[in-house]
């Protein structure tokens, strides 16, 4: 028989118990170079071309492949090199007329974790209110010495006695694009649109790699010596991650409200977010940093009855609002 295997579920408690356990003991925890925000007006897109991840380039233009083989490909290579040709064309206009404008900011909070909580604490640049960030955990029964996973578990808990760290990103390469994209649409050249629309994503997943990188090495410092190609950096082969709310392991998008509270992202990044959590300019992203070696993505799967009640006295919501917000992942 050929029946998909079914997946089991367990309690939130069972899944608690069976966290990724660290030996915080054992771990040495970096400080960043600072706590607080640090605000990036005018990011220069030079610096940021080179960290374009033309794969996904492509996707957008509905054509999968791998950069750069895909030019060799009898099918598709054609149409791929002349895209591309036409994007480093209007990337060298993007440039010279400043027609996109990246703006962005990253923020590092001491930390600790309680349950799938991670609170960020006070101290002398933090003295607002303790804020909370939550997260929510994996409910599938897993294999011997497998763990349920959350984001939380990457940070030291509240039990260890030692602080931590957690970091936090917005960033944008959508400033401008309103004019030119009307610019382009007014002309009917909806081809330029489109290819601005697409550029602009890509310069802002740059920058959120870019910035990635200077975290680790300069201003969280954890992996001060990495010496990686930018090939390797697409690849993910550095220490650390940066889910974003939306992402399969954390995919309730609105705890970015609480991201861009703490990072006052609308004044100082100039993205906001629309009722629904969407960001605006749609060329942003925003999300974490963890810095744990352990700290890895994963899939949150479907979450419990249990979770989704737990999940709203935790944010002190409604039952109702909860299972809204998680009605993608709710078990039937």
């Amino acid at each position: 028989e050929n029946r998909k295997s079914e997946t089991n579920y367990i309690s939130l408690e069972e899944a608690r118990k069976n966290k990724l356990k660290i030996d915080w003991n054992d771990t040495k925890i970096t400080k960043p170079a600072f706590t607080g925000n640090l605000f990036f007006d005018d990011y220069p897109l030079e610096e940021l071309r080179d960290y374009i991840d033309w794969t996904f380039f492509f996707h957008a233009w509905k054509i999968p492949g791998k950069y750069p083989e895909i030019f060799d490909d009898p099918v598709k290579g054609e149409e791929a090199g002349k895209l591309f040709e036409d994007a480093q064309r209007m990337i060298a206009e993007i440039i010279e007329k400043k027609m996109l404008r990246a703006k962005g900011v990253v923020g590092f909070y001491t930390a600790v974790s309680f349950g799938d909580d991670v609170v960020l604490l006070k101290d002398d640049v933090n003295k607002e209110q303790d804020s909370t960030l939550h997260f929510l955990r994996n409910q599938e029964k897993k294999a011997e010495n497998i763990p349920n996973l959350s984001f939380a578990d990457f940070i030291a808990p509240q039990s260890s006695g030692k602080p931590d760290y957690i970091g936090l990103f917005a960033v944008t390469a959508g400033i401008g694009i309103e004019m030119w994209v009307k610019h382009y649409e007014d002309a009917l050249d909806d081809y330029s649109s489109f290819m601005l629309k697409i550029l602009a994503d890509r310069f802002a997943e740059a920058f959120a790699e870019r910035l990635h990188e200077r975290v680790r090495k300069e201003f969280w410092g954890y992996a001060s010596d990495e010496n990686i190609s930018i090939a390797e950096m697409l690849k993910e082969e550095y220490q650390g991650v940066r889910p974003a709310p939306g992402y399969p392991g954390c995919p309730e998008h609105s705890e970015k409200r609480t991201i861009f509270d703490l990072l006052e992202a609308e004044k100082s990044a100039g993205i906001t977010l629309t009722e629904n959590f969407a960001m605006y300019p749609a060329a942003s992203v925003s999300g974490y940093y963890f810095s744990h070696e352990f700290s890895r993505y994963f899939n949150l799967g479907k979450v419990l009855d249990d979770q989704v009640a737990d999940y709203a006295e935790r944010k002190k919501i409604d039952l109702e609002k909860a299972r809204k917000l998680l009605s993608p992942n709710l078990k039937e």
